[in-house]
């Protein structure tokens, strides 16, 4: 798993569109959006305003584009979803290829997270809560009784909730995103049980 994580990692550092995005994401960690200026993200970049200029226009250009690319694994899956029969198997693969989407994602969820007005202003939130909706209904079965829909659902938001009130903690980060994804497949699969009609 690590050599391909690195490898994106590498391949990102390499493209400039995808540096400034990086950079960008830094800087309003560090000192919020508002008060980040694309100067800002130049100077750190070690870029002319008119290099960076010739990929974004606007800070909102690099969020929203910073948006588009990294939940693309997203939209990717929920299309992978769609195509697949709704069975315990598909739930499972889902939560686990959504867990690693999530690793790419995390500055931006962090970014989404800290600074809720921009992301509301930008509408990013809204495609976000539809991608949501989207999962959402790939991975509950509407004939399910109401506790495992829940289940089902619950077992996204543990990967959510794991990523950002465990990252804090002591250990390693690997490990810890296992710990989570297991809670989160058993979710799923405590689910299907419940949900098959009693023999």
């Amino acid at each position: 798993m690590g050599v391909t994580m690195d490898g994106t990692k590498q391949q990102r550092r390499g493209n400039t569109r995808q540096r400034i995005q990086d950079v960008a994401l830094e800087l309003f960690a560090e000192q919020g959006y508002e008060k980040t200026s694309l100067r800002e993200i130049a100077e750190r970049l070690d870029v002319t305003k008119a290099a960076l200029y010739y990929h974004f226009k606007t800070k909102e250009e690099i969020i929203v584009s910073l948006f588009e690319d990294l939940t693309q694994p997203m939209e990717d899956l929920i299309e992978w979803g769609r195509q697949q029969p709704h069975t315990l198997e598909t739930k499972q693969e889902i939560v686990r290829r959504y867990s690693q989407a999530l690793v790419g994602a995390e500055p931006l969820f962090r970014f989404m997270q800290e600074n809720q007005a921009t992301v509301r202003e930008l509408r990013i939130g809204d495609i976000f809560k539809d991608r949501m909706r989207c999962l959402r209904d790939i991975m509950i079965d509407p004939t399910a009784p109401l506790v495992e829909q829940v289940r089902c659902v619950s077992a996204i938001f543990t990967l959510h909730a794991g990523m950002f009130v465990m990252q804090d903690l002591e250990g390693d980060p690997e490990k810890r995103r296992e710990a989570v994804l297991e809670v989160a497949v058993d979710l799923v699969t405590q689910a299907h049980r419940g949900a098959q009609p009693e023999v």
